[in-house]
């Protein structure tokens, strides 16, 4: 790995680290006062390795990396206050969904028509799941699946919601399993979806400079 990626991961390890324990403390209408536990460790490790792999992988301009970057570090924020608080802040929902919308004509990797469907085709695909499975899909869910939908653009959005599905349907069943949770209890869809965006962001060649650098050679050409 380079310096710049495991600047990426030691940062996004704080980053998690720090998200969890203040989704615990803040706003103090929300707040339950819970002690660090393995919870905190998680996201502490799954950011670190999202950060530090996107920047490892990314042969974007530095500019672009960047807004993956930053991207990243407002959606594990909101999975920590998810996870703690089954809530998606303002405060954070809507600098997500303005960063993703002013890079949608500046993306090298994603065209701005494949992003604009990608973002539709994302909200009204999980707004009908939502209204076939009551209580499946949250309101918050759209909001956050439509910013995805711009960065991942189509239709590597719907790859990203399939891992989603497939890693929230494979917890629930450990959990269940485990008797961790009941046939009633929820369990927030926002979390799986971080983690499908990511992983697809990773294993589309495309969409971390791939496209990007066939660009540059043929100027170069």
């Amino acid at each position: 790995m380079t310096l710049l990626a495991w600047a990426a991961a030691i940062a996004f390890a704080v980053l998690g680290a720090g998200a969890e324990r203040l989704a615990s403390v803040w706003p103090d209408e929300e707040a339950s006062r819970r002690r660090p536990g393995p919870r905190t460790a998680l996201l502490a490790a799954a950011a670190a390795i999202a950060g530090g792999a996107i920047a490892w992988r990314s042969s974007l301009p530095p500019w672009a990396t960047g807004v993956h970057l930053l991207i990243l570090a407002l959606l594990v924020a909101l999975t920590a206050t998810d996870l703690e608080q089954r809530r998606l802040p303002h405060l954070l929902l809507d600098p997500l969904i303005v960063v993703a919308v002013l890079f949608v004509p500046f993306n090298p990797s994603v065209t701005p028509l494949d992003a604009l469907i990608g973002g539709a085709a994302a909200v009204t695909f999980l707004g009908v799941l939502g209204l076939v499975i009551r209580g499946g899909v949250a309101l918050g869910d759209l909001y956050r699946v439509a910013p995805l939908g711009l960065l991942l653009g189509w239709p590597a959005i719907f790859v990203a919601i399939f891992v989603a599905a497939l890693l929230a349907a494979v917890t629930a069943i450990a959990l269940l399993a485990t008797r961790r949770v009941g046939m009633k209890s929820y369990i927030p869809f926002g979390p799986f979806l971080v983690a499908g965006a990511v992983i697809t962001v990773l294993r589309e060649p495309d969409l971390l400079g791939h496209l990007a650098a066939m660009a540059g050679s043929l100027i170069a050409r």
